[in-house]
């Protein structure tokens, strides 16, 4: 009878799962179902298939970076340079088409190219300088968002035949739909998930976030890892960029002001501890669908401030901050 008492269903310890850094995802994926339950309840229509897609669909880019954002995390660093480098990404697609009239296909390609060097350069900062992530992404921030202006004050139109046809295109499940912007976003998001725990790249990255020093002590690359984890991370802000690209049709230096504090929030609520080293990376949709959920919540309501999403997602991150830190102090003491 005792034994029966301390485990659950599936034979575990019923203490280890509340005492488990991944308990959180688990709460995430509860919350959502709450929210999607609530709305369902007080909306007709809100659970109606199609707008599930669309919470994927106007989220897309921001699923994008929090998958780049989670491998970060995960190695115990921050990136605070992922928003600008999105808008500046929108920039340089916007002026090369516009201006330049360059092959969509090459301009794609640059523009990928270069957020991935901007994030493999603030990675190389970060290891061989020994300087706090906060303090370069932060420099890389300020960089990014800059150059926008250098390239325009003013918003630039897209009207490439490839990027509006993209921006128009429709994929039909059944009698809804989903945009290739969606579809790109779970792709990254797939893929991510099998180097997160599939190669020893992912578990390289898990170890870098548990214990640098233990990392190096077991001849883990750690130089080479970090650097890739920040090249990641500035090539999925470039790809969020150009996905925002087909969703706005428009390059501007003021697109996506705070999407790294959203993305941020999006990776901690779906269950990633920030102190590194612990969580799932398909924690970032549930990160994302929850934050969708939230504004689309607020939307049907129609009577509520948009300001009230900002509130809301802050709340909950004050609880989730609580939660992981309540039990990192538990396995501390373990």
């Amino acid at each position: 009878m005792s034994s029966m008492s301390t485990t659950n269903v599936a034979g575990l310890p019923a203490r280890s799962i509340t005492s488990s850094p991944y308990f959180t995802s688990l709460i995430t994926v509860f919350l959502l179902v709450v929210l999607l339950g609530a709305g369902g309840a007080a909306y007709p229509g809100f659970l109606s298939v199609q707008v599930l897609f669309n919470l994927l669909i106007d989220n897309a880019f921001l699923l994008v970076i929090a998958v780049g954002m989670s491998f970060v995390i995960l190695s115990g660093g921050i990136d605070l340079s992922v928003g600008s480098v999105l808008a500046l990404t929108t920039m340089i697609c916007a002026y090369m088409l516009h201006t330049w009239h360059w092959h969509p296909l090459l301009v794609i390609a640059i523009a990928l190219a270069l957020g991935t060097v901007f994030g493999a350069a603030m990675g190389a900062m970060i290891h061989y300088f020994k300087l706090q992530p906060f303090i370069v992404t932060l420099a890389g921030m300020f960089l990014a968002r800059g150059l926008c202006y250098l390239i325009s004050i003013n918003s630039i139109t897209i009207d490439n035949p490839f990027f509006v046809a993209l921006s128009q295109t429709q994929l039909p499940i059944g009698d809804c739909f989903i945009s290739p912007g969606a579809l790109i976003a779970l792709v990254t998001l797939a893929g991510a998930i099998y180097v997160a725990h599939c190669t020893s790249f992912g578990r390289a990255i898990y170890a870098i976030g548990g214990n640098e020093q233990s990392a190096l002590m077991m001849g883990l690359r750690v130089a080479r890892t970090k650097v890739l984890i920040y090249a990641f991370s500035g090539f999925c802000a470039a790809l969020a960029g150009v996905l925002f690209s087909f969703y706005m049709l428009s390059g501007y230096g003021l697109h996506a002001q705070g999407t790294e504090l959203d993305a941020i929030a999006a990776v901690v609520i779906g269950g990633t501890l920030l102190t590194g080293g612990y969580g799932y990376v398909a924690g970032a949709l549930t990160g994302v669908m929850v934050l969708g959920a939230i504004q689309t919540l607020i939307a049907f309501d129609g009577t509520l401030s948009s300001w009230w999403t900002k509130i809301v997602i802050g709340g909950l991150l004050f609880i989730f901050c609580v939660v992981q830190r309540v039990m990192t102090m538990r396995t501390t003491k373990k």
